[in-house]
């Protein structure tokens, strides 16, 4: 299946998702990404979620990361959709979050940042067997990952597909994928 046609199904399961399976799914994506071990990671990237689009709370995950690992320094991102680059930025927590035009929650006055980073979250409608992502099509998080040596994780409330039939030599491949009942490594 192309990737259009990907985004399109993907998109309208996740939405179809009643807010009980919702819960239920978040609880067990919550379960297996807090069974991970987290001891070599020093700083993190992670996603904010469009909760409207039901994309994976991550907020849950973020508590529970600077509840456990405070020493982990978290680290969101802020899109610039005229050049569809990302800019990392020190969550500071949600009171310097704001919604941008896209309902995508930014930081607003956290400090940029440029240093190592050991581990991406990564958000995705829908990802294959093979460990490639479809996302919502510009590309913000493929020219991230070009120039950075850490490990890539997506998280998935739906299972994996079989395969995407158009990546291309752009698209980066995952290292893991959370599911609400499983990790899988590629």
């Amino acid at each position: 299946m192309l990737k259009a046609e990907i985004r399109k199904k993907a998109l309208k399961n996740r939405l179809a998702i009643s807010d009980k399976e919702y819960e239920t799914l978040s609880e067990g994506l919550h379960n297996q990404f807090t069974s991970r071990d987290f001891s070599n990671i020093k700083t993190l990237h992670i996603f904010l979620p469009i909760i409207e689009k039901k994309e994976p709370n991550t907020f849950s995950l973020i508590k529970w990361i600077t509840e456990h690992h405070p020493q982990i320094k978290i680290i969101v991102p802020k899109a610039d959709f005229e050049t569809a680059l990302m800019t990392n930025h020190e969550y500071l927590g949600v009171h310097d979050l704001q919604k941008n035009l896209y309902n995508i929650f930014e930081p607003q006055k956290g400090t940029i940042y440029s240093g190592e980073i050991d581990l991406v979250i990564i958000p995705l409608l829908a990802f294959d067997k093979n460990g490639y992502r479809v996302g919502y099509g510009k590309g913000f998080y493929d020219r991230f990952l070009e120039n950075i040596n850490a490990q890539k994780i997506g998280l998935s409330l739906l299972p994996a597909i079989d395969k995407i039939d158009d990546v291309n030599e752009h698209d980066i491949r995952l290292d893991f994928c959370i599911t609400p009942t499983d990790t899988i490594k590629f």
